[in-house]
């Protein structure tokens, strides 16, 4: 997040003083990077899809398939109250700047040097379709499984050093001539003002979303809880995800705040783990404010219907995405542009708002494993009469 910051910072800087020369080879290498990136955007998506529906085949349990169908559920349902929240309040907390034709440089105003061109191997909806087939064929063809999907993991495993390697660390190089390209034209101070506004709307969208969470699981938790004091019980877990931006690296502590709200030791030990990998409701949340504000402000149509769609697909996606940083937009640009209809200027701006938010966006994604924990355990707890270890939250 802090390298994000500084390049937007420095692009906004450097582009009131840089020569045209100078800006023409940012938008170079930006040509060149947006290609490669939109050539990995369906790499990303079979390395990433198809070992992931291939192991969770693996578990036959129901337990297994009522986390997953959970938390895909709370990413699609975080996805819904963004678009409705933000299709009622952006038009007044956004103003002026959602009347404007185009805030964004699509790099057209300044040409490159040259470009590299790189077409991706297949489109999204056929990425996504092969990973299905891959998926679901490593599940059901035993003979074959061990090889084919030994295959697939080193293949997630290549694509994953491609984005920790290569793409995450330019990324920065690339959001910083993104905005010296805005600066430069002019396009950057109604940009940043919209920015600003986007990220205080989602700061709240996710306490909102938060405490809808945990009415819910307070209201299918064993016995009478008060949300308000389970939320507040997982508050170590949230602060620590704020500063670690990892779920991985929160796991223990969620693990046992999640514990101290009740929920049985062994069903709190499997959902934690898997629930920080496959609940990404923050995260859907944050893609779908932050592309409508986007939409709006290039005057683009943004009815339900095909925001459902890829909201639908997004939860699919996300549930299957790299644990890394910035994972959860890589594996959605790709539906972002195919669906949506979003350019590679878009996509950048995307990927900027996203990781500055990275770490609210992470606490909310632990946080609200709590409170799907605490459904899970309601109807799979072995110990159904259990004393709670915090009878303060009753």
């Amino acid at each position: 997040m802090t390298w994000i910051l500084i390049a937007v910072l420095s692009g906004i800087f450097c582009g009131q003083f840089f020569p045209l020369w100078l800006v023409r080879g940012f938008v170079t290498f930006n040509s060149i990077f947006s290609n490669f990136l939109s050539f990995c955007i369906p790499l990303i998506i079979i390395g990433f899809v198809a070992p992931a529906i291939g192991e969770i085949g693996k578990g036959v349990g129901k337990l297994l398939a009522v986390t997953i169908l959970l938390s895909y559920s709370a990413t699609v349902g975080a996805g819904i109250l963004s678009y409705f929240t933000s299709v009622t309040f952006f038009p007044i907390f956004l103003g002026s700047e959602i009347s404007a034709s185009e805030v964004v440089s699509n790099g057209e105003s300044i040409t490159p040097y040259f470009t590299i061109p790189m077409p991706p191997l297949m489109d999204i909806m056929s990425a996504l379709v092969l990973s299905f087939v891959l998926g679901a064929g490593v599940t059901v063809i035993k003979s074959t499984r061990k090889v084919l999907f030994d295959i697939m993991i080193e293949f997630r495993e290549i694509v994953s050093r491609v984005i920790t390697k290569i793409i995450v660390p330019l990324l920065p190089v690339y959001i910083f001539g993104i905005f010296m390209n805005m600066a430069f034209t002019g396009e950057v101070a109604s940009m940043l003002s919209t920015f600003f506004k986007i990220i205080i709307i989602i700061f709240v969208l996710h306490i909102v979303w938060l405490l809808i969470l945990y009415v819910i699981g307070a209201f299918f938790s064993r016995g009478s809880k008060n949300p308000f004091k389970l939320l507040w019980a997982m508050m170590p877990a949230y602060f620590t995800a704020l500063g670690t931006q990892s779920s991985a690296a929160t796991i223990p502590v969620t693990l046992r705040q999640t514990i101290k709200m009740g929920v049985d030791k062994e069903i709190a030990g499997f959902t934690i783990p898997l629930c920080a990998t496959i609940d990404l409701s923050g995260s859907a949340l944050k893609i779908v404010a932050c592309s409508l504000a986007l939409m709006m402000t290039h005057g683009m149509s943004f009815d339900f219907p095909m925001f459902l769609y890829f909201i639908a697909m997004m939860g699919i996606t996300l549930v299957a995405a790299p644990g890394v940083p910035g994972g959860a937009i890589m594996a959605a640009l790709g539906l972002l542009s195919s669906i949506l209809g979003f350019s590679d200027a878009d996509n950048a701006l995307i990927i900027a708002l996203y990781i500055t938010m990275d770490s609210f966006g992470t606490a909310c994604n632990v946080t609200g494993d709590g409170a799907l924990s605490l459904i899970i355990d309601r109807f799979f707890s072995r110990t159904k009469e259990k004393e709670s270890p915090v009878p303060s939250l009753s």
